[in-house]
């Protein structure tokens, strides 16, 4: 193979398992498998979660709903995003709980959903005061089963924002619950709020995403130690096409960006950009090989990056590791992105679907 990802079973398991150890009672878990799962292939995860009991998995949008309904899985599947006129018969069809993000589609709906409140992220969601969004719902003809919002800046504990969130959320369900009309389901956590036990951003019912594969992002300003522990899932490796020795002053890849300082080794790798390796790890990444770092030298083109080899043993047809770890040495997808200068979750999604998926125990 070319390049390739190696997804542990194992990891996912304990990684929703460590989820589900921390909240307990006070929730019940729904991972969410958009994005294919952050590229770690939904239909897949969505199997091992649903051997481990989940009963709701979260998607972006009804096309990933069809896919894992297709591929057998039976539990509960909230898509968050989408709400779109032509794919509303699907919903049914399906088996598929809509989030309505607009007061004005509730008369649309025909399954019970779940209502998004815009506390303030300024995204999706309703942005109406507490009565209109109560008197609204009670007068349509579709179940409210489900009441939602998402933070914008739940890692930042320097920043009030979550909490003025919270505060305005907690108006609305309560002119709900005022009503006599309190939802089954209260939902405003992802990752964070979990893994730093904002117990009051909780409901009974919270939505991980990075936990589930291994990845809980840092905070800022006074932000507790994190209760839950992770660990990444993913591996990617890459195939060695070409392996030679350059002169002295020799230059490298496009545009000639790395000239060898002295005669060198290098190596070329099986993927470039089109398979997910930042453009911007150009002359700065690195790349793990017989458990040491190595570095990127020139440009990462579209199919092939290039690594300075020297001192190895590197042959054609050895692997390298681009994430994972070996030998003491590690990459995770923040390490990468924080070089890159992008999100983890954009590593993560970047990976191509032309990149095989292998799965192991």
């Amino acid at each position: 193979m070319r390049s390739w990802v190696e997804v542990s079973r194992t990891r996912i398991r304990e990684n929703y398992r460590a989820v589900r150890a921390l909240v307990g009672e006070k929730a019940e878990v729904m991972p969410v498998v958009k994005a294919d799962a952050y590229r770690h292939g939904a239909i897949e995860i969505s199997r091992v979660l649903e051997s481990e009991g989940v009963r709701w998995l979260a998607v972006s949008n009804v096309d990933e709903g069809i896919a894992l309904r297709e591929a057998g899985i039976r539990s509960r599947i909230l898509v968050m995003a989408d709400f779109l006129p032509e794919e509303r018969t699907a919903l049914q069809t399906f088996e598929l709980t809509p989030v309505i993000h607009s007061l004005d589609d509730l008369d649309a709906a025909r399954v019970p959903y779940h209502l998004k409140i815009d506390s303030g992220m300024g995204r999706l969601g309703t942005r109406a005061e507490p009565q209109e969004i109560v008197r609204r719902v009670m007068s349509a003809s579709a179940s409210l089963e489900g009441l939602m919002t998402h933070f914008a800046s739940a890692a930042n504990y320097e920043s009030r924002q979550t909490d003025e969130q919270i505060a305005r959320f907690e108006r609305v369900l309560a002119e709900f619950r005022a009503n006599g009309r309190a939802p089954q389901f209260v939902h405003l956590s992802s990752t964070i709020p979990v893994a730093y036990r904002r117990l009051e951003a909780w409901g009974n019912l919270v939505r991980p995403g990075h936990a589930i594969y291994g990845y809980i992002s840092s905070g800022r300003g006074p932000i507790p130690e994190a209760a839950l522990q992770v660990k990444p899932a993913l591996s990617w490796k890459a195939t060695v096409l070409s392996v030679k020795d350059i002169e002295a002053g020799a230059l490298v890849g496009y545009g000639g960006i790395h000239r060898a300082a002295r005669p060198m080794r290098i190596a070329v790798l099986a993927a470039g950009y089109a398979d997910g390796i930042p453009h911007r790890l150009s002359n700065r990444g690195k790349v793990i090989a017989q458990g040491k770092l190595l570095p990127i030298v020139g440009a990462v083109s579209m199919d092939l990056t290039t690594i300075d080899a020297t001192g190895t043993t590197l042959r054609v047809g050895d692997s390298v590791m681009l994430l994972g770890a070996e030998g003491g040495v590690s990459i995770d997808a923040q390490q990468m992105a924080k070089t890159a200068g992008t999100i983890s979750y954009g590593v993560l999604c970047g990976i191509h679907a032309r990149v095989k998926r292998v799965y192991v125990d």
